[in-house]
Formats: C-alpha cells, sequence, structure tokens
C-alpha cells in the first residue's frame, strides 16, 4: 500500500511523435516564395536552413541504426541546407518538404540541385569521395565541376580519391530515397550524392578526429560551391558573380558571440606598448654618456594583466559553434594568435620572448636579409643639409587633425583623434588613435609621408574596419602586421613622402633583426650600424632599441617584407582600395574577398586624401604596371 504522503501515480497515454506537417511545409515553402530566410528545427532532430532563394540544396539524414558522428557538419557550412533523422516514419514528411521545397526554387531558378551526403559504410576501395548520379542525368558539366572540384582541394595533389558511378537508384546506406529519379525528371529536379570516406573519425570508437575533420569540412564547402556555380550558370536563370557569391550571408549568434570574446580579449592589452620602453630618451643619453660600451637598461609599463587568466578566458570561447568552415578557421587562428601575444607578454625580459615573437612575425629567411644587405649597399647614405626648421609634437597634431577633418567629412562620426604622450617616442597609432611622442621632432620634408603611414594607413584601415560587421577586422587578423606594414610604406610613396634614406632604414631593420636572432648583442648591432652602414648614432640606436626592446622583437622585419608583399600584390592585380577596408595579411585576401562576395562586409567608406593626387594615383599605376623594390629604389634616385 502506498504511504499516506505518497503521489497518485496515473497513466497517461503514450505522446504522438511529432512529424512534419502540411502546414509547416506550407509555412517553410513561402518564406521560401517571398525570399525571406529560413531556420527552422524539424520533428525530432535536424533543420532546415536557407539563407536565401538559391537554386540548390544540401541534405544529410542521421541514420537511426549506427552513429555518425561529425558527418551533419560537412553540410553546415552551405547556404542551403537540411539535416534530419533516418527515422523511418519521418521519411513521407520530409520527402514531402524537400519535394515542395524543390518545386518553389524551381519557380524562381526554372531548375534545381538537391545534394545527399551521407558517410560509407565500407572503404569505397579507399576513395574519399564517391560521386553518385542517376544514369538518366543531364548535367555531366555540373558532374565535372565538382569531380574537379574536390580533387583540387585535396592536400595531396598526386592522390586521386575522388570517383563518379552513375547507378539506377541512390540513397545512403538502410534509408529509403528522399525521391525516386522518375520524380525528380517530371519536375525538373537534378539529384545527387556524395558519399564520403569517414576519415574523420576512428572506425571502432567512433570519436572524432577534430583537425581531419575541419580540414575536410573545409574541403567540402569550397569544392560544393564551385560545383553549385557551375549548375547554377548553367542550368538556372540565376547569375551569382563568383562560385563565393553562393556562400551563406546571414550569421548565425554563435558567429557575432565569439566575435565580440575574442575582441574583447584583444582589447585587454597592447602590445606594442607594452614591449617599448618607457625611458627611451633616459637610456639613450646613458648609452651616450657610457661612450657606446655599456647596455642601457630598459624599464616598461607595468602588465595589467593576468597572462594565465586572460589564456583561460581566451580558450574557453566556444569556437566548436560556429557553423560556416571559413569563418571558424579564421576565429581558429586568432585564438592562436591571440594566444601567442599574451606568451609574448608573459615572456617579456626572458630568452623566450624572441622565440616567441619569431612565431607571431615570421622567421627570417636568408632571401629578405639578403635584400635588406643589397639596399645598404646600393642606397647610398644620403648627404647631410641644413634643414630648416623641423615639426615638432604640437605642429604634427595639427597636420593629423587636418587629415582626420578631411575624413569626418565622408564619415563624421569618427571618434579618432590625435594625442600627445610623454611616454611614447616617434608616432604610434593604439586602438584608432594617433599617439605622437612629446619629443618629436620631424623634417618638414617627412611630414607627408607618415601622415599616409599613420593616419592614411593606420587610421583609415582602423576606421574602415570599424563600419564592418566583423571587429576582428580592426582588432587585426593573424598577422596583420606585415601586411598593413606594406601598405603604409608604399602610402608613403605614393604621398611623394619616401626617400632613400627611409628605404635604408626599413633594411637596417632587417638587418638588425637578423643579427640579433643570430645572437649579436646590443652594442655589437649598434655599432655595425654605424660602421659598416653610416648610420648616425642615434639613428642607429634607435634601431637597436627597438629590435632589442622586450628580449628581442622581431616586428621590424615586416616593414621590408611588407612593402615587397604589397609590390607584387598589385602587380599581380590587386586592388589598393580593397586593402583599405581593415587590418588583415595577404592570405586573408581571399576571404575578404569572399565576405564581400556573401555581402557580409561593405565597402570601405574613407579613403586617404593623397589619393586624390592626380600625381599619388599616377605612382599607383606605375606599381601596379609591375615595380619591384630595386624598381621603386631607381624612381627614388630620379
Amino acid at each position: 500500500m502506498a504511504g499516506k504522503h505518497e503521489p497518485t501515480i496515473r497513466t497517461v497515454g503514450a505522446r504522438r511523435e511529432p512529424l512534419i506537417r502540411k502546414a509547416f511545409i506550407g509555412t517553410v515553402c513561402q518564406r521560401v516564395a517571398t525570399g525571406q530566410r529560413v531556420r527552422r528545427t524539424l520533428p525530432k532532430w535536424g533543420r532546415i536552413h536557407i539563407d536565401r532563394q538559391l537554386p540548390f540544396i544540401m541534405v544529410y539524414r542521421k541514420p537511426q541504426a549506427t552513429e555518425d558522428a561529425g558527418t551533419e557538419l560537412l553540410v553546415m557550412g552551405e547556404a542551403s541546407y537540411l539535416m534530419a533523422t533516418g527515422d523511418a516514419k519521418q521519411n513521407k514528411g520530409l520527402s514531402k518538404l524537400v519535394l515542395e521545397v524543390a518545386r518553389t526554387l524551381k519557380q524562381a531558378f526554372g531548375s534545381v540541385l538537391i545534394v545527399e551526403v551521407w558517410s560509407a559504410r565500407d572503404a569505397n576501395g579507399g576513395d574519399t569521395f564517391r560521386i553518385i548520379m542517376p544514369k538518366s542525368h543531364k548535367i555531366g558539366s555540373t558532374v565535372s565541376a565538382f569531380e574537379q572540384a574536390l580533387v583540387s582541394e585535396q592536400p595531396d595533389e598526386d592522390d586521386d580519391d575522388v570517383v563518379v558511378i552513375e547507378v539506377a537508384r541512390f540513397s545512403p546506406p538502410g534509408l529509403p530515397a528522399l525521391m525516386t529519379a522518375a520524380t525528380a525528371a517530371k519536375e525538373g529536379i537534378h539529384l545527387m550524392g556524395i558519399e564520403v570516406l569517414p576519415t574523420y573519425r576512428n572506425p571502432k570508437s567512433g570519436e572524432l578526429y577534430p583537425m581531419i575533420h575541419r580540414a575536410l569540412c573545409g574541403r567540402i564547402a569550397r569544392a560544393t560551391k564551385r560545383g553549385f556555380y557551375d549548375f547554377t550558370r548553367r542550368h538556372t536563370t540565376h547569375r551569382p558573380p563568383h562560385f563565393l557569391a553562393l556562400g551563406p550571408r546571414a550569421m548565425v549568434k554563435a558567429v557575432w558571440q565569439v566575435d565580440q570574446q575574442l575582441a574583447e580579449i584583444s582589447n585587454t592589452f597592447d602590445l606594442i606598448l607594452a614591449v617599448t620602453p618607457i625611458n627611451s630618451e633616459e637610456a639613450w643619453q646613458s648609452f651616450r654618456k657610457s661612450k657606446f660600451s655599456s647596455v642601457p637598461d630598459f624599464r616598461y609599463r607595468p602588465l595589467l594583466l593576468d597572462p594565465s587568466l586572460l589564456k583561460r578566458r581566451l580558450f574557453s570561447v566556444p569556437l566548436e559553434k560556429i557553423e560556416d568552415p571559413t569563418l571558424g578557421d579564421l576565429f581558429l587562428a586568432q585564438q592562436l594568435d591571440l594566444d601567442r601575444k599574451i606568451s609574448l607578454l608573459a615572456e617579456r625580459g626572458t630568452p623566450n620572448f624572441t622565440l616567441t615573437s619569431l612565431q607571431l612575425f615570421g622567421r627570417m629567411d636568408s632571401e629578405i636579409v639578403n635584400q635588406a644587405f643589397n639596399l645598404l649597399e646600393t642606397v647610398k647614405p644620403p648627404r647631410r643639409r641644413e634643414t630648416v626648421g623641423t615639426v615638432n609634437a604640437e605642429m604634427f597634431a595639427a597636420y593629423a587633425n587636418e587629415e582626420l577633418d578631411y575624413l569626418k567629412r565622408t564619415l563624421p562620426d569618427i571618434t579618432s583623434r590625435a594625442v600627445i604622450r610623454k611616454d611614447v617616442v616617434g608616432l604610434m597609432v593604439s586602438r584608432g588613435n594617433l599617439l605622437i611622442g612629446k619629443s618629436l621632432s620631424i623634417a618638414p620634408e617627412r611630414v607627408p609621408a607618415s601622415l599616409a603611414h599613420e593616419v592614411g594607413t593606420h587610421m583609415v584601415t582602423y576606421i574602415n574596419a570599424r563600419m564592418q560587421p566583423f571587429r576582428q577586422l580592426y582588432v587585426g587578423l593573424p598577422g596583420y602586421e606585415e601586411f598593413q606594414e606594406g601598405i603604409a610604406c608604399l602610402s608613403e610613396y605614393l604621398a611623394g613622402g619616401l626617400d632613400s634614406n627611409r628605404i635604408r632604414l626599413l633594411a637596417a631593420r632587417v638587418v638588425a633583426v637578423a643579427r640579433m636572432v643570430g645572437g649579436a648583442s646590443f652594442i655589437d648591432v649598434f655599432q655595425e650600424l654605424c660602421n659598416d652602414h653610416k648610420f648616425t648614432q642615434r639613428s642607429a640606436f634607435i634601431v637597436t632599441m627597438r629590435v632589442f626592446r622586450g628580449g628581442g622583437f622581431t616586428k621590424d622585419a615586416v616593414y621590408l617584407r611588407g612593402l615587397i608583399q604589397v609590390l607584387k600584390h598589385l602587380q599581380d592585380g590587386g586592388h589598393f582600395d580593397s586593402l583599405l577596408i581593415g587590418k588583415f595579411n595577404l592570405e586573408h585576401v581571399p576571404i575578404i574577398e569572399e565576405l564581400k562576395l556573401r555581402r557580409i562586409l561593405g565597402p570601405a567608406p574613407v579613403r586617404p586624401s593623397y589619393l586624390d593626387n592626380p600625381a599619388a594615383r599616377q605612382r599607383l599605376d606605375e606599381v601596379r604596371a609591375g615595380m619591384s623594390i630595386m624598381d621603386l629604389v631607381k624612381r627614388l634616385k630620379r
């Protein structure tokens, strides 16, 4: 007998399993027909995601009898996909949903392609992909496009791991066909299957190999867009400008959350300020007083963060929630880049500092070092000439504010400003603001170049990036410094302010970094710059200080490398204005272009004032026609 206080248990009838109903299908098709975004959960398991009207949809059905870890993620990089349970009770409604959505898309485009993806149950003869087609298919060029794209995206070019098979009927193992070939032909729908060898998981435990899986997701996402592009251009009325334009435009909430969290972590510190001595003038006076025989003692700002806690926060950012392979790879690279920067802060003043710096800014290869020595031999030290006056900090701030006023005529809400500070040497842009050392003193002829470098590049790219949805563009994508400094140095030339002394300085920085990495001391590098390369003692000290700060900072090698890189990029057809949209590396240019084609990124709203000058535009045309660093030097001699 039940106790006095025990609840009475009543038997309730079993709930009916939810199914895909006619009303649900009608709602989805209505949104598709009117060009609205669809992101709806399906009964039991799954989702239909249609970013916008496109003449294709990728499908994945999760098998009921076996585990199939990771396969659903292979379709989630598409702008139009459906993933659902393979439960037999759901099949009728699911087939009806796919058919009606396909009919709706066919009305818009004249034809539609459905590609179903599943994992292979056997080794398939070792082939990673099997493209499976009905024997009666009429899209041979598209099949070839899918095959060629999957082959071209494979990591080993000598290993052809894609085969095409024609069959009368196909479906994933153990599941009925979503649609018969006859029905598809009658409706003007084209069918394709892609069977994937699950090399991305352990065959016994089913556990994912995350790195292999991530790479395969990216490979499929890039390849399928090329295949869909061929189908779209040949068999539908849709005319996308590029295969990358077929990627998703809408971002899930997780993307913006990850972007915000990474940006917040990046904004907790300023790497350049943290490794820049606060007593540079005092150190110079002490070094000179010792007759350049005692290594100066540099002091730095106290760190306002605990690197261990910041790393804990960094690696708690949920990158695994990012569905888009392009953005997933980008955020992962950013996470690793931030990890190195935080390590660099923690290692300031230790032997490990230089090693981590090399990881961040790249190793010193012999080609760039030889190029630097060649420039120092070719470009002779300029003759000393009398300079009529110099430009101090207050005067330069006034010039910088004039440039900012020019930008504000296009974008009035600009908050960036010029700030004079005692703890800064020279010029530096930090988080969109121009920091001007109070002791600044530069020759008047260097003002246009300095403005083009600091305001026209570093501030302009920050301001433009702030107008884009992704914060990483103004924080700076991994390795952005090299390309960014290359653009800034080229801008000096375009503005008419680059001179031979500046070229020698960029080369000297590379030589100083190479010597430091090779084991030379502070005094050795200083003496070489003075004696062998004829730099003034003051200039040699500044170059050496910049390279040895923090324990051995290799960033100064990127200026010359970046300039050479940008010259080559423009010669190869790159657009200069596109480089001003934000802070990124040369390797990110295709990603930036992809995001622009997907209408996630917009055009750069502001451009530097020097580009209004016909002489600057003529110089830019000459660069596009082909100009090496030595060609640039020859032009400076004219």
